[in-house]
């Protein structure tokens, strides 16, 4: 224990590699203790074990893709893009936001198994739980990406103005790449207390708080309905863990992919300013216009407006965007690849 606990207290001086195996060693750790779970329910029980692998299952694959909602990609890309600009290697910032958002999802399935009704008011809409929590769900991820998202934009300015002067010959560093300027200057102290990957879970935690995406509030009613037909309670506490394990693992790989991305382009500038204009552009443009949709329909809800414009923004649904930006980002950075590889042959 001592040397776990040394360890966890000199983990920013750890190398690179050994962070990232500790990180995917605690997204292995969650899977293994859904599997664990999974089997110690079905051993009492073995009439309900093709239930509850069906479940699990659902619930895995619900955690896939609830980890693909914008809000999600732009809290970690950004994130991840403001911890790069800062000479930091963020392996863990998709682990944090995924454990913290998790947690919320995990507590609310203990809660479901042991019983507590008080749940089902957080789920059904037009209650005064679900009110309160959705507006504190919506209200801090609509500033925190509306912050990350003007820090970011600071970023993509002075990139974009490193780009013009490079196309006039001027050469260009690391350091034309940092958010700088006024904006950043106004940003410096609502972001200080996000200084290292690991506070981004106290972000994905409140994230979690508003119960407001489809695939949470349908986990929770397929783990009560499962409680009702006498699926055994180790086997239901396999779903929530399943939906978190699922969620940590597309999390993490997808902040570490943006982490490298990122680092490629300011270890090189000269030769990938480009490509680190568009990447840093496409990530502050999609959260500052996820934060204008949840602010919008935040104060929409919060202050019972009836104007056609929060109104419209707050009926807004993102749907598959997600997996878009995705698809986007991944496009750009292959396109890199592929230039860089024409270039050098």
């Amino acid at each position: 224990m001592a040397g776990i606990a040394a360890l966890y207290r000199h983990r920013d001086t750890l190398p690179l590699r050994t962070r990232v195996l500790c990180t995917l060693g605690a997204v292995a750790a969650l899977h293994a203790a859904a599997v664990v779970l999974l089997l110690a329910g079905n051993a009492g029980a073995p009439g309900s074990k093709p239930m509850a692998w069906g479940l699990v299952l659902t619930a895995y694959l619900a955690g896939v893709k609830h980890s693909y909602d914008w809000d999600h990609l732009a809290a970690i890309d950004n994130s991840t893009r403001k911890f790069v600009a800062q000479r930091q290697d963020p392996v863990s910032v998709g682990f944090a936001f995924s454990l913290g958002h998790s947690s919320v999802v995990t507590l609310a399935g203990v809660l479901v198994i042991a019983g507590a009704s008080l749940v089902g008011g957080f789920m059904q809409e037009g209650t005064a739980g679900n009110l309160v929590l959705g507006l504190i769900g919506s209200g801090v991820s609509g500033l925190f990406l509306l912050a990350m998202g003007l820090f970011n934009g600071s970023a993509f300015a002075r990139s974009a103005g490193a780009l013009r002067r490079a196309r006039n010959g001027a050469a260009v560093n690391a350091g034309d790449l940092e958010p700088l300027g006024l904006m950043a200057r106004l940003l410096a102290r609502p972001l200080s207390r996000v200084r290292r990957p690991r506070n981004i879970y106290v972000v994905g935690f409140l994230f979690g708080l508003g119960f407001d995406t489809a695939t949470t509030i349908g986990l929770l009613m397929v783990t009560a309905a499962a409680a009702l037909a006498g699926v055994p309670a180790f086997a239901l506490l396999a779903l929530p863990l399943a939906f978190a394990a699922a969620m940590t693992l597309c999390d993490s790989l997808n902040g570490m992919a943006m982490m490298r991305m990122y680092r490629s382009a300011l270890s090189d500038p000269q030769r990938r300013l480009g490509f680190n204009t568009l990447v840093t552009g496409i990530s502050a443009l999609s959260a500052l216009v996820i934060a204008c949709i949840t602010l919008g329909g935040f104060l929409h809800t919060a202050f019972a407006l009836d104007d056609p414009m929060t109104a419209w923004l707050g009926s807004i649904d993102l749907g598959e965007a997600g997996l878009v930006l995705v698809a986007l980002l991944l496009a750009v950075w292959g396109a890199a690849a592929l230039a860089g590889r024409t270039r050098n042959g």
